[in-house]
């Protein structure tokens, strides 16, 4: 079954880790998801810009409205992603404890499943 490993990063810790600490972060990060993928259980990752380059858009009474980032109502920021495929939400979990960003940043662990199901894994149908 598919698991999202999401890495909720503090607002500005980029900036303080500086382009040296940035670099071998990311190094660690991408020598991370490709042991992922010799397992073959990653089907995508990616690194997000922050959200100083974000754009969030609701439409209310049918009318557009775009906010820019960043976005001061929050404290954490989505900084990147780990789309797996697990035989269980233990494995994801156990996975999600081996990634180097947990040492920096909090990994929400999520399974893939459509938005219509009940909220527990009973009622997801599988």
């Amino acid at each position: 079954m598919p698991f999202m490993l999401l890495i909720m990063e503090p607002h500005g810790q980029r900036a303080e880790r500086g382009l040296a600490g940035g670099q071998e972060a990311y190094a660690r990060m991408q020598r991370f998801g490709e042991g992922l993928a010799a397992r073959g259980i990653l089907r995508a990752s990616e690194s997000l810009a922050s959200t100083e380059q974000a754009v969030r858009l609701q439409v209310h009474g049918g009318q557009p409205r775009l906010v820019d980032g960043p976005f001061a109502e929050t404290k954490e920021m989505v900084g990147g992603f780990f789309l797996l495929d697990c035989a269980t939400r233990d494995e994801a979990v156990a996975i999600a404890r081996d990634c180097p960003a947990a040492e920096w940043a909090t990994i929400e662990v999520r399974e893939v499943a459509p938005c219509y199901h009940g909220s527990g894994p009973a009622d997801s149908g599988r």
